[in-house]
């Protein structure tokens, strides 16, 4: 199995949980979360805690002004360790904790000697959703992924509002500034009261741009933090969710994550800025009211022709968004499909196949990317238009009402200046509809992502089982993969004791690969059930699950990176034995011998830099590595040369014991000496199932005398 580090924090974590009748392990607290060296740390706290629907706050505290009435909590001691604090005794002078060190123990210890280890760093925890009757009931929650990130920055945003009062307060001064300088300053030549003036509004303008960047600051800070929750939150469900519900291409499903750019761009600042400055629409107008009662009316007649223009095209916009986001996604689709099949594509001479559907993808986009902007742009320049009408207007009326004596010069110039500043955010706001429909088919495409079933719900009840034997059982198993007729297995049934070698024979498709999907917790059946040392596969973590499995898939991937970084993937703190009983029994040893750059040599993106052969030694040596009981095989030597493979197989006998459990899928008599029983699949049913000379003599007489003189 996976080797577990010493993790103090996590092992606190998962005693509070436990304190609070959610039982949870290691493997399935940490899984997925980007820890450096594997271990927990303060930083990531408030989302491991999520797991197990615990709210965290971490403040800094002296141990005499910790809060009483929210213990447990956990203490954050020196030397990278911790502990649970439940209760302080004063009189005594002693403090009840868990020391993740001492096992399951609850101990008193000095409150002296406990203030001598605490750094200052307390963390309280309190639990966000109920339980009863020993089991976690989930409570239905209508937050939504995006928003409720929003929501959570929702103080920020209220001093940005407050810095928005002012700014547009600041706004009104200037043409004040104008209106008395053009009606006292000049008329009287009044140059002292100019310079205080002058004065005036320079302190004003100062703020103002003052206020303005600490806005652009504070704008800037909310979205670059909700923008880092936000991306950590989609790839993890990503990675989390079942593959069940992998039902688009790679491509696609990475045009849905890219899309996810429109709604970053739409959240930016200027929008922000815009949706706050819209109610102070309606302070200018009271202004402009104050003024001359009479210039109010073009500018709300230009507010309600603006909006009208924008909902009319607001349809468009919205079909035209959603079709050039399906055409996206499909042109991302190709474009990476091409980009990982290069060699198959240039072998083929199918550079032209692909080059044209390239461009007719291209097309289809371009078409409705320049549409779109086409008619976003005339919202925006419809807008213009309008707002510059209806400056236009207030001049042509201020004329009029300073000719019968109702207005002043300055007043007038006053108007005009207010009014652009008025119509200003009503004309952005329309500006920028083009970009919200594009956020809107982006933030539509991510629910379809976020919302998918996941493989680990939190708060499920996991049954532990960090020691498997390897005690497997089939009962009336059926599988049916997403949008297919065909059932990949039907109704089939197995007993697998713990410590047996058994191999899986059958043609191609006749769902033996799918056995081995299920067992990883990859798939659910669709119908019956699996057992793993009798308890059912859905009751076990599948971190824990698949951390005590050796797997070798027939598709062998490599991560990008070193032979080293693949073959510890699973288990990234094997011990050195482990990594050198892996490096031998795969043969990596000997392969590695001719390269000067040994486990640091790179087998590029998917192993490109490797031949298929040494990718499977990789994979062979990734599954012993794992030090797991349960080695599940699926053509583990399919593409090596025959003195390899003969190695591999002379090395497996060694390595394997009576306490491991077997699967070997395999259409090569060779490898058919690791096992003693056989279980043969025909569409998806088992036809025979015995000890290996048994079944071989009855069903492939000519291969079992090929079996006999191998072994």
């Amino acid at each position: 199995m996976t080797t577990q580090i010493f993790d103090p924090l996590a092992l606190c974590l998962i005693r509070v949980a436990k304190d609070y009748e959610i039982s949870i392990t290691q493997e399935g607290l940490l899984s997925g979360l980007p820890l450096p060296n594997g271990k927990l740390i303060p930083q990531f706290f408030s989302r491991a805690a999520d797991r197990v629907s615990l709210t965290s706050n971490m403040v800094q505290q002296n141990l005499d002004q910790l809060n009483h009435f929210v213990f447990p909590a956990i203490l954050i001691l020196n030397n990278n360790t911790a502990c649970v604090l439940y209760r302080f005794d004063t009189e005594r002078q002693t403090a009840t904790v868990y020391f993740p060190e001492m096992s399951d123990t609850v101990t008193e210890v000095p409150i002296a000697q406990l203030q001598e280890k605490y750094l200052g760093s307390v963390i309280y925890l309190q639990q966000c959703q109920f339980v009863a009757d020993n089991k976690v009931k989930l409570e239905k929650t209508n937050q939504h992924w995006f928003w409720s990130v929003i929501r959570q920055h929702r103080s920020m945003y209220k001093d940005i509002l407050l810095a928005a009062l002012f700014v547009n307060i600041f706004a009104l001064c200037a043409p004040f500034f104008v209106m008395n300088v053009y009606d006292r300053v000049v008329p009287n030549h009044a140059t002292d009261t100019l310079w205080v003036l002058a004065f005036g509004i320079m302190i004003i303008i100062t703020a103002d741009f003052i206020l303005k960047l600490v806005r652009s600051y504070f704008v800037d800070l909310a979205a670059t933090r909700a923008d880092n929750k936000l991306s950590a939150y989609i790839m993890e469900k990503v990675l989390g969710r079942r593959m069940e519900q992998n039902n688009m291409s790679v491509g696609m499903m990475a045009s849905n994550i890219q899309s996810y750019e429109a709604i970053r761009s739409f959240t930016s600042s200027m929008t922000v800025v815009s949706l706050i400055d819209l109610p102070f629409f309606v302070l200018f107008l009271a202004v402009i009211c104050i003024i001359s009662w009479v210039f109010v009316i073009p500018l709300v007649i230009a507010a309600i022709i603006i909006l009208l223009y924008a909902l009319s095209v607001h349809i468009s916009l919205k079909k035209l968004s959603d079709a050039m986001s399906e055409a996206s996604q499909q042109r991302q689709g190709l474009l990476i499909e091409t980009l990982n099949n290069q060699e198959t594509i240039k072998s083929f001479n199918a550079a032209g196949r692909m080059q044209t559907l390239w461009e007719k993808a291209t097309r289809f986009t371009v078409q409705y990317s320049s549409k779109l902007r086409f008619i976003g742009g005339t919202v925006g320049n419809f807008a213009g238009w309008v707002q510059q009408t209806a400056g236009v207007v207030i001049i042509l009326v201020g004329v009029y009402l300073i000719v019968d004596g109702k207005l002043t010069q300055g007043a007038l110039i006053a108007c005009y200046l207010l009014s652009t500043r008025a119509l200003a955010p009503i004309a952005q706001i329309a500006g920028l509809l083009t970009q919200y429909y594009q956020a809107s088919s982006a933030l539509n495409m991510l629910n379809q992502t976020v919302d998918a079933e996941q493989e680990r719900e939190n708060l499920k009840g996991w049954v532990s089982h960090p020691h498997l034997i390897g005690h497997i059982e089939f009962k009336n198993v059926s599988l049916c993969y997403p949008n297919e007729s065909h059932s990949a297995l039907n109704n089939i049934s197995f007993s697998i004791r713990a410590g047996e070698k058994v191999a899986i024979l059958g043609k191609v498709g006749s769902g033996k690969s799918s056995i081995e999907k299920i067992l990883l917790s990859l798939y659910k059946p669709t119908e019956g059930s699996v057992f793993i040392d009798q308890t059912n596969i859905s009751q076990i973590d599948p971190a824990e699950l698949r951390s005590q499995i050796g797997y070798i898939p027939q598709d062998i991937q490599l991560l990008n990176g070193t032979v080293l970084s693949n073959i510890v993937l699973g288990n990234p703190h094997a011990s050195r034995v482990a990594l050198e009983q892996s490096l031998v029994v795969s043969g990596l040893s000997q392969i590695l011998k001719a390269h000067e750059d040994g486990l640091s040599l790179q087998v590029g993106e998917g192993g490109h830099k490797l031949s298929g052969g040494q990718r499977q030694a990789v994979a062979v040596a990734r599954a012993i590595a794992q030090n797991a009981k349960i080695l599940v095989f699926d053509e583990p030597t399919s593409a090596m040369d025959t003195p390899l493979e003969n190695h591999v197989i002379h090395h497996l006998k060694h390595y394997m014991t009576a306490q491991h459990t077997l699967i070997l899928v395999t259409h090569k008599p060779a490898l058919l000496t690791l096992v003693d029983r056989i279980i043969i699949l025909e569409d998806g049913k088992i036809i025979a199932d015995g000890d290996k000379e048994s079944v071989m003599k009855a069903m492939f007489p000519q291969q079992a005398k090929v079996a006999g003189a191998v072994s």
